[in-house]
């Protein structure tokens, strides 16, 4: 059973389906496995009554038995802890909101229990997502199975550290700078941020904000897909989201199309990047010259790194000031900081942002005209420390402001899909990611060559066992 814990989704889905393991024995390995881990990882900060969970996973049982079973009967379900699962803390990762109760599901949340998917808890995230460290006051610190010094990212840490340490094989996550991206890289684990839409977001908290998408962070590509496959397609609460793409994305992953033009951008011609990273990236990249054609990008968009940081902290001042009178102390000071420099905002620093979201969208024009598809590195650098903090500068060259999402910030503001594959380890052993990037709406292709890629260098069977 332990050795289970650590397969793709796909494969735990067959094992229950044929009846090699039953869904109470995968509920109960797994409780097991997030109390075991609980001291190292800290993947999960709240779990489920196991007695309403066992009732599930029984019923889950008999569904497979007779005959009746949903695409994910019986799998345990990580959620993280910025999105609401019905009946249970939607903390934020913030003090404040420690006993703000989820009265119902968030779409992709409700189309995942409707698959069949049994939510045993939440995943650990830092306070409102705002860093991509796992930390907060709540719950404490996330840890990566690679390196328990070592951050696995956020704001979706919890859930990387959920699925690289063999907690469980799903869990949600979203992506606002790189929230699915960062923490999929730091743990090996694939990410992919779907392009805007793709997946509802109905978040009260984040009506304003254009950026985040909820998206898959999973041990393979085919569990993205078909975690894709069950979550897309329209919902009347978020007019932002997309018609369904007719197809299933599991289904043409093996359908890469030959003769693509791709680009191959090392730095956005702004980013630091550790040496051993780039090189691992860059050779990562070769592997597309084989059928393809592989061609330096020259250039890159505008760093709105700052614009990007005033921008989602005036888009939740709204939530955070009306609380800060009898609440200010109990949240984390840099989180507070950041989100108070919103105050500063004008009408004509908002023009200006959206000035520069539209210079980034140009250069991605362009750019998609020239290519089929884009790869960069996905992070600059080997993961922080898991208190932090990040690096002002790597082998003596500075970093640019929001340094750790370099490549990951500019294809939220435009809107491109954009996921991260396993393209190796640094010197220190620890996982690097390439990022590869679509034109918008392209989901298709960019889980294509990422499978592609997987294919001719699997990492499925590779995690480290803590």
């Amino acid at each position: 059973m332990s050795d289970l814990l650590f397969r793709p989704l796909t494969e735990q889905v067959r094992e229950l389906a044929r009846g090699a393991v039953s869904p109470v024995e995968l509920l109960d390995a797994t409780l097991a496995r997030i109390d075991a881990t609980r001291e190292t990882l800290n993947s999960f900060s709240a779990v489920a009554d196991g007695d309403a969970l066992r009732a599930q996973a029984r019923e889950a049982e008999l569904r497979i038995r007779s005959g009746r079973a949903r695409p994910l009967e019986g799998i345990p379900l990580g959620v993280k802890d910025l999105e609401n699962a019905r009946g249970l803390v939607t903390s934020q990762g913030s003090v404040p909101f420690r006993n703000q109760v989820a009265a119902a599901d968030t779409v992709q949340v409700a189309r995942l229990r409707a698959a069949g998917a049994i939510v045993v808890g939440k995943t650990n995230a830092p306070e409102f997502g705002f860093t991509a460290i796992t930390k907060n006051l709540l719950f404490g610190v996330t840890r990566s199975p690679w390196d328990l010094d070592r951050t696995p990212g956020g704001s979706s840490g919890g859930s990387s550290a959920a699925i690289a340490g063999g907690v469980v094989s799903m869990a949600t996550a979203s992506d606002g700078g790189g929230s699915v991206r960062l923490p999929a890289s730091f743990t090996g684990c694939f990410g992919l941020k779907p392009s805007y839409g793709r997946i509802p977001n109905e978040s009260e908290l984040w009506v304003m904000d254009d950026t985040t998408v909820p998206g898959p962070l999973t041990r393979t590509v085919e569990d993205a897909a078909l975690h894709l496959d069950l979550t897309v397609g329209p919902h009347p609460l978020d007019p932002k989201s997309l018609p369904h793409p007719g197809i299933s994305y599991r289904e043409i992953l093996s359908d890469l199309p030959r003769g693509l033009r791709v680009g191959w951008s090392p730095d956005l011609g702004y980013a630091a990047v550790q040496s051993d990273v780039a090189a691992v990236a860059a050779e990562a990249a070769r592997f597309f010259a084989g059928e393809h054609r592989l061609e330096d990008v020259p250039g890159g968009p505008p760093l709105l790194a700052r614009e990007w940081g005033l921008g989602t902290a005036f888009d939740l001042l709204g939530t955070i000031e009306p609380l800060l009178p009898e609440h200010e102390k109990e949240f984390g000071r840099a989180f507070l900081a950041g989100v108070l420099s919103a105050r500063k905002m004008t009408g004509t620093l908002w023009a200006e942002i959206r000035r520069g979201r539209a210079a980034v969208s140009r250069w991605c024009a362009e750019t998609f005209e020239r290519f089929d598809l884009l790869l960069t590195p996905t992070v600059p650098y080997d993961p922080p420390l898991a208190r932090g903090p990040f690096p002002e500068a790597i082998e003596e060259r500075r970093q640019p402001p929001a340094g750790v999402a370099s490549f990951t910030i500019p294809f939220n503001l435009s809107w491109h899909p954009a996921a991260t594959v396993r393209a190796g380890f640094s010197k220190v052993g620890l996982p690097v990611g390439l990022q590869i990037v679509g034109p918008r709406h392209r989901d298709d292709l960019v889980l294509q060559a990422a499978h592609a890629f997987e294919r001719a260098r699997p990492w499925s069977e590779d995690w480290p066992r803590i």
